[in-house]
């Protein structure tokens, strides 16, 4: 039973591994949250979706498996604190690229525009704390997911289906307990993160939108 749990921690640690969330995210504002309220056209969809995953994904993988090779780094989660702070930096670069791609090339709505800026917020401030303090990007990146969920909701004017709710909120709690049962954080640093990652994606659009 022990031997099965350690492959499922392992397992959803790679599956929600930080980098793919947002391709995840957009996958999920461009598809199934779709609607007559504000159409997106699948060309866009489709350019939105490969933009993210080379931006936020492809490329800062990239950069940690060639570190990786060179055994500057152990492997692609990256364990020891010392070790985050360069593809972080790599992370943060291929985060601003996409920002800029979503709202000065695409000119995606303003909340998808907001969400884009929020996340890359989140790693330039991850890397800043992670200096200190191991604050889990694992859970960063699902408090950023379900943050940019709201935004995106509020942004159309709808709520959230109580399975999109379930399911995510659901993710994040077994990942929580996945990154603690694997002993690579604590229950503050799991915590943290994920709070950091929901405050960075929905706030500033929830300021912006009652600011008005």
């Amino acid at each position: 039973m022990r031997r099965l749990i350690d492959i499922v921690a392992k397992a959803l640690s790679i599956i929600l591994y930080p980098l793919f969330v947002p391709t995840y995210g957009i996958s999920l504002f461009c598809w199934a949250y779709h609607t007559q309220v504000n159409p997106l056209s699948p060309v866009w969809s489709i350019i939105a979706v490969v933009g993210t995953f080379l931006l936020t994904c492809l490329i800062p993988l990239s950069a940690i498996w060639i570190r990786i090779k060179r055994g500057v780094i152990e492997d692609i989660q990256i364990e020891n604190p010392a070790q985050r702070t360069v593809p972080y930096l790599y992370a943060a670069l291929g985060f601003g690229f996409w920002a800029y791609l979503m709202i000065a090339i695409l000119h995606a709505p303003l909340y998808i525009g907001f969400i884009a800026l929020g996340a890359m917020a989140a790693i330039g401030l991850i890397t800043l704390i992670n200096r200190w303090w191991k604050i889990s990007a694992h859970l960063t990146g699902m408090g950023g997911l379900i943050g940019g969920l709201f935004a995106y909701c509020l942004g159309i004017g709808a709520l959230p289906t109580v399975g999109t709710l379930c399911l995510w909120f659901g993710l994040s709690l077994i990942l929580m307990y996945a990154r603690l049962y694997l002993k690579a954080h604590t229950p503050s640093q799991v915590a943290a993160g994920w709070l950091l990652g929901m405050i960075c994606t929905f706030l500033p659009y929830c300021i912006y939108v009652y600011a008005q």
